[in-house]
């Protein structure tokens, strides 16, 4: 069966700190980029948001640097029930932006990923699976037209 991301370049690279702030100054220094403003989500009843199939109201501050090639996200949860809470320092993910989650999620499945945590993200929606027993991460899909799952 064909990988869901054989095509797809890599769209971000996440890590998680327990300070975003003093991670977004070492990031800055070590990119040649300008400090990024922080982002707080929503929270997860606001964006419909489950973790591990139960409706979470876990948010997180973000910060994003936009490299030629890759977006890199810093992240700092807020809350507990979440799956940026279960990793808090260091890497986190690798995102892909796809189309049609639905099929993605059914390849990643058959695979032994289990979904982690999703939410929606204006029209669309964010996935996170984890594959961290067989890959040591955690895949995140990125969608900008809601496909349900």
């Amino acid at each position: 069966m064909e990988s869901p991301f054989q095509n797809l370049p890599v769209a971000q690279i996440a890590f998680m700190y327990r300070d975003i702030e003093a991670a977004k100054e070492r990031f800055a220094a070590l990119l040649g980029q300008p400090v990024p403003p922080t982002i707080v989500t929503q929270p997860g009843d606001e964006v419909n948001a489950d973790y591990r199939g139960t409706p979470t109201k876990a948010a997180a501050k973000l910060a994003f640097f936009h490299l030629p090639n890759v977006q890199i996200e810093l992240i700092e949860p807020i809350g507990d029930d979440s799956a940026w809470a279960e990793n808090p320092e260091g890497f986190h993910h690798i995102a892909f932006w796809v189309e049609g989650a639905d099929r993605a999620d059914q390849r990643l499945k058959s695979l032994g990923a289990e979904r982690m945590q999703r939410g929606d993200m204006g029209e669309g929606q964010y996935v996170y699976y984890d594959v961290r027993k067989t890959h040591g991460m955690i895949i995140e899909l990125l969608e900008k037209v809601r496909t349900p799952l």
